[in-house]
């Protein structure tokens, strides 16, 4: 009696390359942070001069009521002051916030940071017309 002749068992690997290269897309676009503070209740204001910066380490959000958060946390000026004295005078800092908060409160802001050491202040702003 005869027997038929063993195939080898073949391994598809485009399947699998195709699930390796969705599960990096996945991967880059959940670790991808765009927009640090996308809970923010408000519109930036707009400027002419806006230029792209570099992701700050510390990203201050400034309500309307003048109320100061940094990663979701609500802090008070000397909290605030203490938590970018810890972080050191190289961190770099935007402030960001709706358009309508009080000048003083954005002054108040920039006086904690200056406080703290820190030089590198940034203000997120949106482009004209977007």
């Amino acid at each position: 009696m005869a027997y038929p002749p063993r195939r080898r068992a073949r391994i598809e690997v485009v399947a699998m390359i195709d699930i390796i290269f969705f599960l990096l897309a996945f991967f880059i676009l959940a670790t991808l942070e765009t927009l640090p503070a996308r809970g923010l209740d408000g519109q930036l204001p707009a400027s002419a001069s806006a230029t792209r910066l570099d992701p700050a380490d510390v990203v201050i959000v400034l309500a309307r009521n003048g109320a100061i958060s940094v990663a979701g946390a609500p802090l008070d000026h000397q909290r605030l002051t203490a938590l970018l004295r810890d972080k050191g005078p190289r961190t770099q800092v935007t402030i960001t916030g709706a358009g309508a908060a009080a000048l003083a409160d954005l002054v108040a802001v920039m006086d904690a940071c200056r406080a703290a050491g820190i030089t590198a202040i940034a203000l997120a702003t949106r482009e004209v017309g977007a």
